[in-house]
């Protein structure tokens, strides 16, 4: 091993590890207050979201590294349409075989209910739900959640992915990048009512398996977008789409709570046939030059 690519694996070494302790100190404060309450409510929710995001500037500050190594560039327009869309598509299948196999779990009036209610339109549920409510879900909720889903993917996929993927590659920086992430859920997932109900060590595997497979996805993006917005984006809808729109039109009858949400095996499924078709199918048109391009974004952020 030559002195420069010594020192490039110490510099590679020293961040993640800054990163990684950063982020754990940060989580610390966060997770502290969701055991004491057994509780996530909306502000602790987004603060702990912008975990990964603070030890990722953090690292950049306390270690001289460019923040415009983490991704800010604006990406092509394809990739954001496909960020918008595609939990609406993989999520689909599951939820309608579910509403279709399992009786009375396709609930619709409550939906609406619930959706008009928010805007006092309760009386005119069918108004209120997909003239007013939904319009602004698929809107302005979005927009207002990706300010907090740019937290963690300033982590994930600005800081720590690029740099996993110049040493282990594309498998290896997803796969690491992935069990990270899940395993930073689970105080929340063991100790607070993040988990819907279902057997704590099942819901860990689903949730596990699909947060991997999403690893993939957002890998994908990263990496054929040179950006963090399809990231940011695909975070957001994923959020919005399966939590506020399916996950609310799904009652929990019968077994129906272990094939939905993020803790069932259906979704879980679903998102990993999602992520191999996505990168399968570019396995021979790759972005190498974006990849390229990251890797000496970092190289740079080391000098």
């Amino acid at each position: 091993m030559t002195l420069n690519s010594l020192s490039s694996a110490r510099n590679w070494i020293k961040q993640v590890a800054v990163f990684l302790a950063l982020l754990c100190l940060f989580s610390i404060a966060a997770y502290a207050l969701v055991l004491h309450s057994h509780h996530m409510d909306a502000p602790l929710s987004r603060f702990t979201m912008w975990c990964p995001g603070f030890a990722a500037l953090s690292t950049c500050l306390f270690l001289r590294v460019p923040v415009g190594s983490l991704g800010w560039s604006w990406p092509a327009p394809r990739f954001l349409k496909l960020a918008y869309f595609l939990p609406l598509i993989y999520a689909a299948p599951v939820y309608l075989v579910t509403w279709l196999a399992i009786n009375r779990t396709f609930s619709l009036q409550s939906f609406e209910a619930t959706m008009s209610g928010m805007y006092g339109l309760g009386q005119r549920p069918i108004f209120g739900t997909f003239a007013v409510a939904l319009p602004l879900l698929f809107t302005v909720n979005v927009i207002a959640t990706c300010v907090w889903a740019l937290g963690e993917e300033l982590g994930w996929r600005g800081f720590l992915f690029p740099r996993l993927h110049q040493r282990v590659g594309f498998h290896g920086a997803c796969l690491i990048s992935g069990a990270i992430w899940a395993v930073w859920h689970f105080p929340g997932l063991l100790w607070a009512d993040y988990n819907v109900g279902t057997n704590p060590l099942f819901a860990m595997s689903c949730f596990t398996l699909g947060v991997i497979a999403m690893a993939y996805i957002m890998g994908y993006l990263r990496l054929r977008s040179g950006s963090i917005w399809p990231c940011v984006l695909v975070h957001a809808t994923h959020n919005t789409f399966v939590q506020g729109i399916y996950d609310q039109l799904t009652a929990p009858v019968g077994v129906s709570k272990y094939i939905t949400s993020e803790f069932g095996a259906g979704l879980a499924l679903s998102i990993v046939i999602a992520a191999v078709i996505l990168v399968s199918n570019d396995r021979h048109a790759s972005g190498l030059s974006v990849g390229q391009e990251i890797g000496l974004q970092t190289a740079a952020s080391q000098e």
